[in-house]
């Protein structure tokens, strides 16, 4: 009895260091690693990461050195699943988690990353959760699980037995005290990962904030690249409106000169939507293709509602029958998009349907699973659903939304034509994909943080604007969209543009405000500012595709050693030079802390010393922007839509000295620029004169510089 305990105790102890011991490092790309435990499952994120990684950028960034070693990386398996311990300090700040809604610093929390529509106390749960995050110490994490992992940011202190630290309370701490996060607690970040087997960490190198996430990005293949006219203005309609009614509208927005690229039809073009057909309602559009044409040449991109769970009615039905969960949706199968023939059936059906025909786009909803807050959010798939390729429901519910953009985006890539989607669920390794996410949920604030956290992400938000409680707060909100990746007017229940009439009510009925032509000039004036801004934007995003660099991101991002920007979630920088700071409702002034070197109020032309805060009153028709000194902002003559052959017609504003800026110059429609088929225009201000040098294999131009305008 004696030997088969210590057999026992060996065999336990022999298990522990076989984990240890077994576990595998392998560098992947310049600056990333990845460190391998166990059993990997078959379905993770990264196994559906179709697009390689760009080795030639990631290898000319700056080598970064981790501040522990990989060894240092502790995995344990045992029978309820995988344990990831990795090393943390007092001082380090963490980011990412995807798109967090209600939290942007997560340094003392528990976050659980899971698909979903509600925050729940900032627990983790959003429409785009990831196992990716980030330190102030100039590294990334990322788990590559799918399955509902618990990270403990810091916030917990192990047995040690060797000593005591003597840190307990004598009950003189107040409650508040006694049961917030330890923030400062010391020593890893742990995650539990239940019933997995084993586990793939990856490691993105520095050596600052800002290059992990620029390895991530790029590991992943590079950020999106969207087709140049979804940097415009969508406008979707209401959810019944037929033919004659969008074509109405378009005419609405081309006779008051309203600028607008994208319209998107919303359920009632289908003969059926909660499940869906995929098939055109002749009683509200009778004549698809040309009114699809028509609408082209008019200068609108048309965009179509959708979901992924597929009616009894629909000619994808049968095909798909055996190649979907054992649940319904809606009375609708759930497609097995792991299975690549399920994903190929999707996607034939809608290319030859939809996508040849002349659809530029698709909005992706209903991909994020019930709200999870309720007893009574079960409309979507249980977790205990089984798909024949083998992924089970939990997982399928984290991958859905990022395996049905992909099915979505694939259609488009393999006929040589950019488009610029929407979709309400992603995860990770979803940074090649032009899909903005947007939200049910409509806390303004919560909106403006989302734009920061999309930049720890690798994912595009859209802080869309439906009706409103006031004017202010419609043109606030409205300054914020114009501000962010997609500006994006979502009427999906309304009969009119809600700067006519902001009650939903009256403007259902007809009754517009009687100051309605007031605000539609206000509107037009952000709309004509958003137009000017695309040269800019669009060389972001070429930034975003080529060097991994998001295009919207927290200021800590750009000045991980500013203190001040630590908890900064309500200011953002756009591109390399402009600084955003949005005002809701409830703000008339705000402060605005800058950060260091020199500051250009866009608005005002005064200049500001950074490394201090400062009250700003903009307007509801200025926008609350900021321009970094040394910078030459290159703003287009407004168009109403962004066509073919557009060409813009530039001046560029110079502030302060030393000044030196590009643009991305290429078709805007097309994947040529993968074959380099695209011109860097260098602008630069030298000795009181502007200077232009365009070099690169694209033999057309979209810029016109025509004007240089110093801004003392």
């Amino acid at each position: 009895m004696r030997n088969f305990i210590c057999l026992a105790v060996l065999a336990s102890c022999f298990n522990v260091i076989a984990f240890n011991a077994y576990s595998q490092t392998m560098q992947l790309a310049a600056g990333v690693q990845k460190v391998t435990s166990g059993t990997i499952d078959k379905f993770t994120p990264y196994s559906f990461c179709s697009e390689q990684p760009m080795s030639a950028a990631l290898s000319e960034l700056p080598a970064g050195k981790l501040p522990f070693s990989v060894d240092d990386i502790k995995i344990k398996i045992n029978d309820r699943g995988v344990v990831v311990e990795v090393p943390l300090d007092d001082t380090e700040q963490l980011y990412g988690f995807g798109m967090q809604i209600g939290s942007f610093n997560q340094r003392g929390l528990k976050k659980r990353p899971i698909v979903n529509d509600n925050p729940l106390n900032d627990l983790g749960y959003t429409h785009g959760p990831t196992t990716f995050y980030v330190s102030s110490k100039g590294y990334g994490i990322l788990i590559n699980t799918s399955r509902y992992a618990t990270f403990y940011c810091g916030n917990t202190s192990k047995l040690n037995k060797s000593k005591n630290d003597g840190k307990e309370s004598n009950g003189g701490n107040s409650v508040e005290e006694l049961y917030k996060s330890d923030n400062k607690a010391s020593g890893s970040v742990t995650v539990d990962i239940l019933g997995a087997k084993g586990i793939e960490v990856f490691v993105f190198d520095g050596p600052d904030l800002k290059t992990a996430v620029q390895r991530y990005n790029l590991f992943s293949g590079g950020g999106a690249l969207p087709a140049i006219w979804g940097l415009g203005v969508k406008y979707r309609v209401k959810a019944d409106f037929n033919q004659y009614q969008v074509d109405k509208m378009a005419a609405y927005f081309r006779d008051n000169h309203i600028p607008c690229d994208v319209l998107g039809l919303e359920p009632r073009w289908q003969t059926a939507s909660y499940s869906c057909s995929y098939v055109w309602n002749k009683s509200f559009f009778p004549t698809p293709n040309e009114f699809i044409d028509s609408m082209k040449n008019k200068g609108f991109h048309i965009n179509l509602w959708e979901h992924a769970f597929v009616s009894p009615k629909s000619p994808l039905y049968e095909p798909l029958k055996n190649k979907a969960g054992n649940y319904l949706v809606w009375n609708g199968l759930v497609p097995d998009f792991a299975d690549t023939s399920a994903s190929n059936l999707f996607a034939d059906y809608h290319k030859q349907t939809f996508v040849q025909p002349g659809i530029s786009g698709f909005k992706m909803d209903e991909c994020d699973n019930s709200n999870i807050a309720f007893g009574s959010g079960a409309w979507s798939f249980p977790e205990l659903s089984q798909f024949p390729s083998g992924i089970d429901g939990e997982q399928m519910h984290q991958l859905f939304g990022l395996l049905y953009q992909k099915t979505i985006y694939s259609i488009y890539k393999k006929l040589n034509q950019r488009t610029y989607l929407d979709v309400r669920a992603s995860n990770t390794f979803a940074s090649s994909y032009p899909a903005a996410l947007y939200s049910d949920t409509y806390l303004h604030d919560e909106y403006i943080r989302m734009i920061l956290n999309s930049g720890f992400a690798g994912m595009i938000w859209s802080p869309e604007v439906r009706e409103s409680n006031s004017i202010k707060d419609f043109m606030r909100r409205s300054q914020t969209a114009v501000l962010s990746a997609q500006t994006l007017y979502n009427s999906w229940y309304l009969q009119n543009p809600p700067w006519l009439q902001i009650n939903r009510e009256k403007n259902n009925k007809g009754e517009l405000m009687d100051n309605a032509k007031e605000v539609e000039g206000d509107i037009r004036k952000l709309l004509n500012f958003r137009m000017s801004l695309i040269p800019y934007l669009y060389n972001a995003f070429a930034d975003y595709h080529f060097k991994g660099i998001p295009p919207f991101r927290a200021l800590v991002m750009d000045y991980p050693q500013d203190k001040n920007t630590f908890n900064l979630s309500d200011e953002y920088m756009i591109g390399n030079d402009i600084l955003a700071a949005p005002l809701t409702e409830k703000m008339d002034e705000r402060q605005v802390y800058l950060p260091e070197g020199v500051w250009y109020d866009y608005n005002t032309n005064q200049k500001y010393e950074g490394g201090k805060s400062y009250t700003i009153k903009p307007s509801l028709t200025q926008l609350p922007i900021f321009i970094k000194a040394g910078t030459i902002l290159p703003l287009a003559k407004p168009v109403e839509f962004v066509a073919p052959n557009t060409k813009f017609e530039i001046t560029c504003y110079v502030y302060g000295n030393g000044n030196k800026a590009s643009l991305f110059e290429d078709d805007g429609l097309t994947f040529n620029y993968e074959n380099g088929t695209y011109n860097t225009v260098n602008l630069v201000w030298n000795k009181n004169k502007g200077e232009v040098k365009r070099t690169g294999k694209f033999k057309s131009s979209r810029y016109i510089i025509k004007n240089w305008q110093v801004i003392n």
